[in-house]
């Protein structure tokens, strides 16, 4: 009952809030008219935010990531992510295709994934990126809520506590309330694991996406 009361207590405080001091609005950037160049390279994540704690889930089991972005042939983009779950690492790729009519990027294998890069301006740091990612309803016939909906920060730096409060907190007024951030309890993971082990944790993090 308490926690009841202080949930409704809060978001209206929350309203209130936003009716005084108006959300800061996000930054969208158009994929097909950036630097290339200044956006490849290494990103931390930082933390993940959405209106459903679903969305976020699979993070939660993940001690750390760390990305690396590639410019390949064609205006396509290479991803790989570098997973620290426990002991064990998982690398997996994404490969991205810049449509130059478009502002987003498509995912390769996933064409009804819409993919928007914001500036840093919700965690107010000029070395950040978010990334957002919209599935639409698996039924439009029943439901006109989107499957997957989520905002996800990266770093240039792997130490950001600052950033990460501010970006919640913008999101929150946005009323994204659920949110993860990585433990960071152990080292990243830049090494090659035995590919049967990497297989496997693949797996079970592609079942939880």
């Amino acid at each position: 009952m308490l926690k009841e009361v202080f949930s409704l207590v809060l978001s209206l405080y929350t309203l209130l809030y936003q009716t005084i001091v108006p959300c800061l609005e996000p930054e969208m950037l158009s994929v097909n008219a950036i630097d290339r160049q200044k956006h490849l390279g290494t990103w931390y994540f930082k933390a993940a935010v959405s209106h459903r704690e679903a969305d976020i889930q699979k993070f939660r089991v993940l001690d750390n990531i760390v990305f690396t972005m590639e410019e390949r042939a064609n205006d396509t983009l290479l991803l790989t992510g570098h997973m620290r779950m426990g002991d064990n690492c998982i690398k997996q790729t994404w490969t991205y295709h810049i449509n130059l009519e478009s502002n987003d990027l498509e995912l390769e294998g996933r064409p009804q994934r819409k993919n928007l890069l914001w500036s840093g301006k919700w965690a107010e740091c000029s070395e950040c990126i978010i990334f957002q990612e919209i599935e639409p309803p698996l039924d439009k016939e029943k439901g006109t809520e989107d499957s997957l909906h989520r905002h996800m920060l990266y770093s240039r730096s792997s130490n950001s506590s600052d950033i990460v409060a501010t970006f919640l907190k913008n999101a929150a007024c946005h009323d994204m309330q659920a949110n993860v951030t990585p433990r960071q309890e152990k080292g990243y993971c830049w090494i090659h694991w035995h590919p049967q082990l990497q297989e496997y944790f693949f797996l079970f993090f592609l079942s939880n996406c």
